[in-house]
C-alpha cells in the first residue's frame, strides 16, 4: 500500500491534475463544446487562480441530451437489461471510482476549496453508494397480490425513463453518486447538471461512467448555470424525474417547472437549520462539545445538515461553552491541500460575502460573539469558526440558513422548551440529542420534527438508511432501497384466469 500524500504531494499531484482537465459537456457518449460555445470560469476559491474554462451548456444542449437519454431508455439496451447485468457495470464504476478516488477527490478540493481529507471521506461515501445500489437492484423484488383463484395480479416495479439530477457544489462527488446510482441501477437514463462551482469530478467520472461499460446516452453531464440548462431540464416535456440538492428557494422553483411542463416526478432534498439539543445529563462535556463543533464546522459549514443551531440546558451551558470555544479554535481553516486541515475555503466570494453579512447582522440584532467572526487576510476566501451565544428566536442568524461556519447557541431550562426551540423552524432535514437518560431520548426523537435524528452523535448512518427532510427541507430520499424505489414505477397487471 502507498504512503498517504502530504501537502507536497497532493500540490504536485494537482499541478499535473490541473494541466488536463475535461472540460467539455458529455453528450450521447462524447465529450463536446456547448451548443453556443459559451464557457464559464471555475476558480480556486482556496487561491483565486482559475482552474479552467468550462462548457456553459444551455436550452439547446439539453434539448439534445434529453433526445439522446429517451432514445437511450426506448432502446432498451439498458431499460431492459437484466439487473444481475446492470449491477455488473455499475460495480465496475465503483471498481474505476476507487482507483481514481484520489483524483476525483483532488478535483472537489480544487473547485470548491474542501480540505482533501474531507474529500476523501466523501469518495468512499460515493463508491459505498455506488456499490450499494448495484448490490441491491437484483434483490428489489415485485409483488403477487393476494386475490381468489379466478385472477393473477401482479405488481411490477420498471424504470421511470429520463431523470435529471441537479446536484450541489458543497460535496460534489458524493452528491452525484447518490443520485446517479440508484437512477442508474433502477434502469433509467440520467442527465447530471453539476454545479457550476464544483463541475470537474463530474465530468472524470463521465469518462469512468464510459470505461465500465454503460451503453451510449444512458448517463450525460452537462456542466452550467441554473436558470439555464437546469430550467431547460425542469421545464422539458421529455424529462420523467427531476432529483435536486439545494436550497429550498430552488426546490419550490423546480416544483413550479414541474407543474408548468409534465407533472414531472420530483424529489427534493433542500435547506436546513439544524437543531443540537445538549441536555444536562449528557456525558463528557468536552467530548460533546468537541462534536457541536464538528457538527457546524466541518466543511466550512457549507452542509445541509450542519448543526448550526445549538440548544444547550442552561445549568451547564457556559461550562458547554467554555469546552466548545476551545474544540472552535482547534478548527481553524487551513490550506485544502494540507491532509492536517479541518476548515478549508469558503467556495466563492459570493457566499463569502453572504456569512459575513450574516455575522455582521448577528452582532447588530444583539447576538454574543465568542469566537471568531472575521475573514483571514490573503487570496484565498477563508472564514474563522464563529460562535454566537445569547441568541434568541427573533435573530436572524438564528432563523435562516447561513451555510457557512457560523452558529447559534441558544438556552433552554426544560426538556419542553427544548422540543419547542428545536421544531420552531421552517425546515425539518436533521436534529440530535445528547443525553444518557433512554426515556428522554425516546420521548424527544419521537417529537422532533425532523427526516433524522442523530442520538449521542452528529451525522451517524450508512447506505442502509434513508437520508432526507420533512417541512420545507424537501420530500424525497437518498441512500438505501427508498432511494432506489423512488427511480421506479408500480404497474399493476391482472391477469384473468378462465
Amino acid at each position: 500500500m502507498s504512503r498517504p500524500l502530504d501537502k507536497a504531494g497532493w500540490q504536485a499531484m494537482a499541478d499535473t491534475l490541473t494541466a488536463r482537465l475535461e472540460t467539455r459537456a458529455y453528450i450521447d457518449d462524447r465529450f463536446v463544446d456547448a451548443a453556443g460555445g459559451e464557457t464559464f470560469e471555475t476558480i480556486n476559491p482556496a487561491t483565486g487562480e482559475v482552474l479552467a474554462r468550462v462548457a456553459s451548456c444551455d436550452q439547446a444542449d439539453a434539448e439534445l441530451a434529453v433526445a439522446h437519454a429517451r432514445r437511450a431508455f426506448d432502446g432498451g439496451e439498458w431499460s431492459r437489461l437484466a439487473p444481475t447485468r446492470r449491477k455488473r457495470v455499475l460495480l465496475r464504476l465503483a471498481e474505476l471510482m476507487e482507483a481514481h478516488r484520489d483524483e476525483l477527490a483532488l478535483l472537489d478540493t480544487l473547485d470548491m476549496g474542501k480540505p482533501i481529507t474531507s474529500a476523501l471521506g466523501d469518495m468512499a461515501g460515493a463508491i459505498g453508494a455506488m456499490r450499494h445500489q448495484a448490490e441491491s437492484i437484483d434483490k428489489l423484488y415485485g409483488e403477487v397480490a393476494p386475490t381468489g383463484e379466478e385472477a393473477l395480479a401482479l405488481v411490477l416495479r420498471e424504470p421511470i425513463g429520463v431523470v435529471a439530477s441537479i446536484v450541489p457544489w458543497n460535496f460534489p462527488m458524493m452528491m452525484t453518486a447518490w443520485k446517479i446510482a440508484p437512477a442508474l441501477a433502477a434502469g433509467n437514463s440520467v442527465i447530471l447538471k453539476p454545479s457550476e462551482k464544483s463541475p470537474l469530478s463530474a465530468l472524470r467520472l463521465a469518462a469512468l461512467a464510459q470505461e465500465a461499460g454503460l451503453p451510449r446516452g444512458v448517463l450525460q453531464v452537462l456542466p452550467g448555470f441554473g436558470h439555464t440548462v437546469g430550467k431547460a431540464l425542469a421545464l422539458s416535456m421529455d424529462v420523467d424525474c427531476l432529483a435536486f440538492t439545494g436550497s429550498t428557494a430552488v426546490g419550490k422553483q423546480l416544483m413550479q417547472y414541474a407543474g408548468q411542463s409534465n407533472l414531472k416526478r420530483v424529489y427534493l432534498e433542500c435547506g436546513g437549520k439544524s437543531p443540537n439539543l445538549v441536555f444536562a445529563d449528557c456525558r463528557n462535556l468536552a467530548q460533546v462539545a468537541h462534536h457541536a463543533a464538528e457538527a457546524i464546522f466541518h466543511n466550512q459549514g457549507e452542509v445541509c445538515i450542519a448543526g448550526s443551531r445549538l440548544l444547550v440546558e442552561n445549568s451547564v451551558r457556559e461550562a458547554f461553552i467554555e469546552h466548545l470555544l476551545a474544540a472552535a479554535e482547534s478548527m481553524q481553516p487551513g490550506d485544502p491541500l494540507d491532509p492536517s486541515s479541518f476548515m478549508g475555503a469558503i467556495v466563492d466570494a459570493t457566499q463569502h460575502r453572504r456569512i459575513l453579512d450574516f455575522i455582521r447582522q448577528g452582532q447588530e440584532e444583539g447576538g454574543r460573539l465568542r469566537a471568531g467572526g472575521e475573514a483571514l487576510d490573503g487570496p484565498g476566501l477563508f472564514i474563522q469558526p464563529t460562535v454566537f451565544d445569547g441568541v434568541t428566536e427573533d435573530m436572524t442568524i438564528g432563523r435562516e440558513e447561513i451555510f457557512g461556519p457560523v452558529l447559534s447557541v441558544f438556552g433552554f431550562d426544560s426538556e419542553e422548551q427544548a422540543i419547542a426551540l428545536a421544531n420552531d423552524s421552517v425546515y425539518g432535514l436533521a436534529a440530535g440529542v445528547w443525553s444518557q437518560d433512554v426515556d428522554r431520548i425516546m420521548r424527544v426523537s419521537r417529537r422532533l420534527q425532523s427526516g433524522q435524528v442523530f442520538v449521542n452523535n452528529w451525522a451517524g448512518g450508512d447506505q442502509s438508511v434513508p437520508f432526507g427532510g420533512v417541512k420545507q427541507s424537501g420530500n424525497g430520499r437518498d441512500k438505501s432501497h427508498h432511494s432506489l424505489a423512488e427511480y421506479t414505477e408500480l404497474k399493476s397487471v391482472w391477469i384473468a384466469l378462465n
